[in-house]
């Protein structure tokens, strides 16, 4: 009697009889009978098939024959039944940038990777720029003539737009470096802003560029103290603080609307909103730039009229045009996607243009 239980497959196993032997095909009548006994196989009991689960006997599975993977009859009714109660596969959105139809790159070691306009132009040898277009012109537009119409209401009320713009231009920079999300980046940034607009407010425009240095400088302190108590790479850590920087200065920067006079203000801001619906017209490059600063001179020209600029509103317009066309184009280089142009693309022109609006205005003026 033993405490194992019965298994079917032992029926009839006698351990002391002898089994036959299956010798290995070239091996037969070897001279040596113990050597040849190496090169033999014995198969006792049965065996069981790993697809049907039928017991089968060992003369039936010494050579198996090829299965072909693609049979799918070969993996049992269950396998087919669970194949058709999956849910079809619906493909992988495209990202922002992807060309339709073509949207992989070459093939890479570690397979293929998906590119973005920028990089497939620079690939193709063409010129890596991507404009915002119509729509976040027209976004500028408007924002640019709340702040021209808001400064000849006084500086309470230009404060309005003015944080609308600081708060985009803080977000705008950070997706435009590819750093998403990055709150902490642009909440410091936007609280520089909002640090220099009250800085401004309470010691008046007369102590503008000290209150804008001033809090520029703390600004870069604290970014610095941030960045080291970061956990990252030294290098992650370098291009984070320099991005924190940039937006924390592009910020406090557009502070600069405060500390200029509301009749520069209501020149440079209207020069700037013609200048970028003109850029944004259907015209090769360079005819857009001219057609581009020609109205906002003119519109430097015709609000200038109704200040005390005059006819030297054509410069200051033309001179702030030319500001916001430079922050147009960072706008439009190398990570092109909605949401940078609709963020840094507003933004970046109307806060370009916010220093030579000051001193021009104090020039001019």
């Amino acid at each position: 009697m033993t405490d194992q239980p019965y298994d079917p497959r032992y029926q009839g196993y006698d351990p002391y009889q002898q089994q036959p032997q299956q010798v290995w095909p070239g091996r037969q009548g070897h001279e040596d009978p113990q050597a040849a006994q190496q090169y033999t196989q014995q198969w006792q009991g049965q065996t069981w098939e790993t697809q049907l689960h039928q017991p089968v006997s060992g003369t039936e599975t010494a050579y198996l024959p090829p299965q072909a993977p693609t049979d799918p009859s070969a993996y049992g009714t269950q396998a087919q039944a669970w194949n058709q109660q999956q849910p079809p596969q619906a493909p992988a959105p495209e990202q922002p940038g992807e060309v339709p139809g073509t949207a992989y790159g070459p093939a890479t070691l570690g397979g293929n990777s998906r590119i973005t306009d920028a990089q497939r132009a620079r690939l193709e040898g063409r010129s890596p720029i991507i404009e915002p277009g119509m729509q976040p012109a027209a976004l500028t537009a408007l924002l640019g003539l709340l702040l021209s119409g808001t400064a000849a209401l006084g500086s309470y009320a230009l404060l309005a737009p003015l944080v609308v713009l600081q708060a985009v231009t803080a977000a705008g920079w950070f997706r435009l470096n590819g750093m998403w999300p990055a709150r902490q980046g642009i909440a410091l940034a936007f609280l520089g802003a909002l640090v220099a607009d009250a800085a401004l407010l309470t010691a008046g425009r007369e102590q503008g560029p000290e209150a804008i240095l001033g809090t520029l400088g703390v600004w870069v302190l604290l970014s610095l103290v941030l960045q080291l108590r970061s956990h990252a790479d030294p290098d992650e850590r370098m291009y984070g603080l320099m991005a924190s920087v940039a937006s924390a200065a592009l910020s406090i920067v557009a502070a600069g609307y405060l500390a200029a006079a509301g009749e520069a203000v209501s020149v440079g801001a209207a020069a700037v909103a013609v200048a970028l619906l003109a850029r944004a017209l259907p015209l090769p490059t360079p005819a857009s730039i001219v057609v581009s600063l020609l109205a906002a001179a003119g519109a430097g020209i015709a609000v200038g009229a109704t200040t005390d600029f005059g006819p030297s509103g054509a410069l200051l317009g033309a001179a702030a045009a030319a500001c916001a066309l430079i922050g147009h184009r960072v706008a439009s280089y190398d990570y092109p996607s909605r949401f940078v142009h609709f963020t840094a693309g507003v933004a970046l022109p109307l806060t370009a243009a916010a220093p030579v609006v000051y001193v021009l205005g104090r020039a001019l003026g």
